[in-house]
């Protein structure tokens, strides 16, 4: 799903809200959320999961086409942890899919 898929459904599913609110929505919590995790906050979503950083110590690499050392700096990147009721939900579901596909395919 794209970001463009989801102003459109949630355009969708609230027949209120015009196309223009719907992408300012979307734009606005994507925003606080980045906002949110540059100032290394941390953002929970229950039932769905939550954002963090999470820190990469420098390190030493090799360059693959000259096999020379680099040295890596530190790096600061984005982790989603996915809440309990979205790994069940996806679970559950994919299962589902899964089975209609074989009864599907047998048929």
């Amino acid at each position: 799903m794209t970001r463009s898929d989801l102003v459109e459904e949630l355009a969708a599913r609230f027949g209120q809200l015009t196309h223009r609110d719907a992408e300012y929505a979307v734009k606005t919590i994507l925003d606080a959320m980045g906002e949110a995790l540059v100032r290394g906050h941390r953002i929970e979503i229950r039932g769905f999961g939550s954002f963090s950083i999470n820190r990469r110590p420098p390190r030493l690499g090799r360059n693959p086409r000259s096999g020379e050392s680099v040295q890596i700096p530190e790096k600061r990147v984005p982790h989603f942890k996915p809440g309990k009721a979205l790994r069940e939900a996806v679970d559950e579901r994919t299962a589902e899919l899964q089975a209609d596909e074989r009864r599907a395919a047998g048929a």
